[in-house]
């Protein structure tokens, strides 16, 4: 009786307002490099309260975010040693955070793009696990980002452990599944798996070289 009393008390359920949040009306893009992929987000579609860090990208339009090996990531001329130290013996990872104008296929021209459209819900999901990855202080404060590899582009200490087995190609898997997306990581090492289930999903915009 307490039971039928507390959830009587608690209102009815706006089923509108349910449906509006499981409709996919909001969408993400995936991008892929040819071996690494990277997830972009509207910028309007990212509380800042959320992901402070995407304060440091003021004109963007939207801002593309891939997770990697801090020193491999980092470097102009990564060679094999380093790769081999990335993938058996990572000591930190890194996230780097582009912001850019205008769509991501004319912005990433010769890279694969892949939209997908998510609820949001899902975006909520999805914009929270790249906000989980971002390393903060034990306030939650936000770290000061450096400079990246590109002209509006940041690297920002991250979290996770990065190894050949959870990459940045499985970490934008993990992040397409928090959006509740049906992707797996079981085989998400490659940028070829994590496209070909993106594809699944979304719509191809550009197809890439």
């Amino acid at each position: 009786m307490l039971a039928f009393l507390a959830s009587a008390c608690a209102g009815p359920i706006n089923q509108p307002d349910l449906a509006r949040r499981s409709q996919k009306t909001k969408s993400v893009v995936i991008v892929n490099y040819g071996w690494h992929t990277g997830v972009a987000i509207r910028k309007a579609d990212i509380p800042p309260t959320v992901i402070p860090e995407s304060r440091d990208f003021p004109d963007a339009d939207f801002v593309e975010i891939g997770w990697g090996d801090w020193d491999y990531y980092r470097a102009a001329d990564p060679g094999l040693g380093m790769a081999l130290k990335a993938s058996f013996w990572s000591s930190r990872s890194a996230l780097h955070v582009i912001g850019f104008k205008g769509s991501a296929e004319d912005h990433f021209r010769g890279s694969e793009v892949v939209e997908i459209a998510v609820s949001d819900d899902g975006l909520g999901g999805l914009v929270r696990f790249v906000a989980e990855t971002f390393l903060r202080s034990e306030e939650g404060l936000p770290a000061e980002g450096s400079p990246g590899l590109y002209a509006n582009s940041r690297f920002y200490p991250a979290r996770g452990q990065f190894h050949l087995f959870r990459n940045c190609n499985t970490w934008v898997a993990e992040a397409l599944q928090s959006a509740g997306l049906p992707v797996s990581t079981s085989f998400a090492i490659t940028a070829g798996n994590v496209m070909d289930q993106a594809r699944r999903s979304g719509t191809l915009r550009a197809p890439g070289h």
